[in-house]
């Protein structure tokens, strides 16, 4: 769904990277799997069709963290947090 994002905070040697990884379209969604010592999040059409993947080495992750599309009914995940 759109708004769907997942954040990879990754050890870049001597500094932190953090990647977004979101949603942009109606319709596509943000998939996580894991593997063989890889994280690869794939952004999805409704199909199943992949549009973009980014893989990272799962021993290089320091946190993911995914942030849902809320409702937009005041569910979790669609606005500010106080």
């Amino acid at each position: 769904m759109r708004g769907d994002r997942v954040e990879v905070v990754v050890d870049a040697g001597n500094e932190v990277r953090t990647y977004d990884i979101v949603a942009t379209r109606n319709g596509r969604r943000v998939e996580v799997s894991t593997g063989r010592g890889v994280v690869e999040v794939v952004e999805v059409t409704r199909s199943g069709t992949p549009v973009r993947t980014a893989r990272f080495m799962a021993s290089r992750i320091l946190a993911l963290v995914e942030h849902p599309a809320g409702t937009g009914d005041g569910a979790a995940g669609t606005g500010p947090r106080p």
